[in-house]
C-alpha cells in the first residue's frame, strides 16, 4: 500500500458557477468557497480536508477558472501555485480532466487518481477512505473506469443514473448503461427496479487508461494534448493550454467517455452524500428546528411557519408569519424569496437578472 501511495494523486473539480445558489453563490465567489454550514470551512476546504487522508498534500491537483487562482491560494493556502490549473475558458469537464490526466503521467507515469468535485458534502467519512482505498486497488489492478455510485432513497429527476450489471468483485460492478436526469416516472421505474444507483461524479482511474479513452471516444480533444508532446510538466505548459484549450469542445466526461467506454464499472458506496446543487438539497442536509425550518446560523423569528431554509447576514434579523416550504437567501444586495418547489426557475432568474441588470447582482 504504502508504495502505491507515491502514485495516487486527487483532482479536484473546482471552476463551477453554482448559478443554483444564488444570489449567495456568485460569479466571482461561487458555492464552492462558501462555508454553508458555519465550520470554518468552505466547502472546497471539506473536499480538500476529506481527501487528506489517502493521497499526500504534494499529489494534490486543484483544476479551476482562471479568476478563482487566488481564491484557491488563500483558502488551500498548503499547495504550490504549481498544483492549481488554471483554465482559460470553461469547456465542461471533459477537457478540464483531460488536462489533469496529461499533467498528471507527465509527472509519474505509474499515476492512478481520484477525480472529485469540490462541492459535494460527504458523512461518514471513515467509510468514505475505505470505499476510495478499494476504487484505488481496483483501477490500479485493472484496465478499469471506476465511478461510485450512491443507493437512491427517492425518484430524484436531477441525478444521473447507473445500470448496473455482473460484479467483478465484491462491492464493485460492470456497468450497463448511464441515464442522465430522467423525468419522475422514469426516475420511479429506476428506484423500484434496485438495479440503478446515482451517479456521484466522482472517478477513480488511471491517468494512462483515461487518456486511452480519450483518444478512443473525444480523439478531437485528445488530439489538442497530443499535439503538446512533451510540454506537460514543463514551465511551457501554461502558454500551450492558453492556446489552445479553447478550441477544444465543450462536453462532460459522462457524454464523452463514461456513456461511451466498455470498461466502466460502478463501486457501490454506502457513505452519506448529497451533491449540493440546490437550496432544497442544502436544506435536506441541515439540522431542523421543531418546525422543519433552517436557520443558516441566521437570525430568524418565524410565527406559524414551517419547512422554510433562511440564509441572511448575522447582523440581519428576518421575520417572517406564516410562510411555508420556501428559501429566504438575503445576500445584501439581493434577497431572494422562493418556494422550494419552483427552484428550478432560478437558473432562469439569474438570466433574467443579467440581461436586466447587465451582471451587476452576479
Amino acid at each position: 500500500m504504502s508504495d502505491r501511495r507515491q502514485h495516487r494523486y486527487c483532482v479536484i473539480m473546482c471552476g463551477g458557477i453554482g448559478s443554483r445558489f444564488w444570489p449567495y453563490s456568485r460569479t466571482n465567489v461561487p458555492k464552492q468557497f462558501i462555508d454553508f454550514f458555519g465550520t470554518g470551512s468552505s466547502l472546497l476546504q471539506m473536499t480538500y480536508e476529506r481527501m487528506l487522508p489517502l493521497v499526500d498534500k504534494e499529489r494534490f491537483i486543484v483544476i479551476t477558472n482562471a479568476k478563482y487562482v487566488e481564491r484557491i491560494k488563500e483558502q488551500l493556502p498548503e499547495l504550490d501555485d504549481s498544483q492549481i490549473l488554471a483554465e482559460p475558458d470553461r469547456r465542461n469537464t471533459a477537457p478540464a480532466i483531460a488536462w489533469a490526466a496529461y499533467h498528471i503521467r507527465a509527472l509519474d507515469p505509474e499515476a492512478s487518481m481520484i477525480v472529485a468535485p469540490s462541492d459535494h458534502l460527504i458523512t461518514r467519512e471513515h467509510i468514505f477512505e475505505k470505499c476510495v482505498e478499494r476504487g484505488f486497488d481496483f483501477v490500479e489492478t485493472h484496465d478499469a473506469l471506476l465511478t461510485l455510485g450512491i443507493t437512491p432513497t427517492r425518484p430524484e429527476t436531477g441525478y444521473g443514473y447507473i445500470q448496473i450489471g455482473q460484479e467483478t468483485e465484491p462491492g464493485i460492478l460492470k456497468v450497463k448503461t448511464f441515464t442522465e436526469k430522467p423525468d419522475r416516472e422514469l426516475a420511479q421505474v429506476f428506484l423500484d427496479s434496485g438495479e440503478f444507483f446515482w451517479n456521484a461524479g466522482i472517478f477513480l482511474w488511471k491517468a494512462e487508461t483515461i487518456i486511452g479513452a480519450l483518444r478512443r471516444y473525444v480523439p478531437d480533444i485528445a488530439a489538442e494534448f497530443d499535439r503538446g508532446g512533451d510540454v506537460f510538466g514543463t514551465t511551457g505548459e501554461t502558454a500551450y493550454i492558453n492556446s489552445t484549450f479553447a478550441s477544444c469542445p465543450s462536453i462532460s466526461i459522462d457524454f464523452a467517455v463514461m456513456e461511451k467506454a466498455s470498461n466502466v464499472y460502478v463501486e457501490c458506496v454506502n457513505f452519506g452524500w448529497n451533491d449540493l446543487g440546490s437550496w432544497s438539497s442544502l436544506y435536506e442536509t441541515s439540522p431542523k428546528n421543531i418546525d422543519g425550518n433552517v436557520t443558516q446560523n441566521s437570525n430568524v423569528m418565524a410565527y406559524g411557519s414551517s419547512g422554510n431554509i433562511f440564509m441572511a447576514p448575522s447582523d440581519k434579523l428576518v421575520v417572517v408569519s406564516g410562510m411555508h416550504d420556501c428559501i429566504v437567501a438575503d445576500a445584501g444586495d439581493v434577497l431572494l424569496i422562493c418556494p422550494k418547489s419552483e427552484e428550478q426557475k432560478i437558473k432562469q432568474i439569474v438570466n433574467d437578472v443579467e440581461l436586466r441588470f447587465d451582471g451587476k447582482y452576479l
